[in-house]
């Protein structure tokens, strides 16, 4: 099974992975845990380009850069786990892309489709998106001792990714289920945690 993780800056993806991490464990289910951009080495390396601010991107130069990583990502970490029957947690995937690139970046999404169909991604069998108000989780990222490339963005950037990901879940109401992150840490967890069970259960 594959189950990604989306949300934007500040929303609690790192929080909910560690409790999640810890509560599978316990269980004594396996998952992989993974992550985009950087989970291979090539990735570890075109993660440090994309997330250092002294370095500027043209919009596609950094689409292409995510694909790149994602591209390395599917074929050396996600399918070979998937082919196995193991569970795959990412932590970002495509609807990342869709969301930041196309609508933060402004980039077309057919011109995204174009890039992206012919690669033939795995779609996730459940995805989590983490929704919080864009000031909220602006204010949770500032908290912390280094903003990145990403992080430094204009609130615009951000609320157009929000928009782009509430309209994503709608549109892929079969798929993305959405927690309020206003919620508290253990609130957000148990749903979570509940949500993926259940997907595991009808597997």
């Amino acid at each position: 099974m594959f189950i990604t993780l989306e949300g934007s800056e500040g929303a609690g993806k790192s929080t909910l992975i560690e409790h999640l991490k810890k509560y599978f464990l316990n269980k004594k289910i396996e998952f992989i845990f993974t992550k985009e951009p950087g989970a291979t080495a090539e990735g570890a390396e075109l993660r440090k380009i994309l997330l250092d601010k002294t370095i500027e991107l043209d919009s596609l130069s950094e689409t292409f850069l995510l694909l790149a990583d994602r591209l390395e990502h599917v074929r050396k970490i996600i399918n070979p786990a998937l082919e196995e029957n193991k569970i795959v947690l990412s932590d970002r995937y495509l609807d990342s892309t869709y969301a930041y690139q196309g609508a933060g970046r402004e980039i077309n999404k057919d011109e995204l489709d174009r890039f992206i169909k012919p690669l033939n991604f795995p779609e996730p069998d459940l995805t989590i998106y983490l929704d919080l108000p864009v000031d909220e989780g602006l204010k949770r990222a500032q908290g912390r001792d280094k903003l990145d490339r990403f992080e430094e963005e204009e609130i615009d950037f951000f609320e157009r990714i929000r928009n782009a990901y509430l309209k994503l879940a709608k549109e892929n109401s079969h798929r993305i289920f959405t927690i309020d992150s206003t919620n508290s840490e253990t609130k957000v967890f148990e749903l979570a945690r509940d949500c993926i069970e259940k997907k595991l259960n009808e597997s």
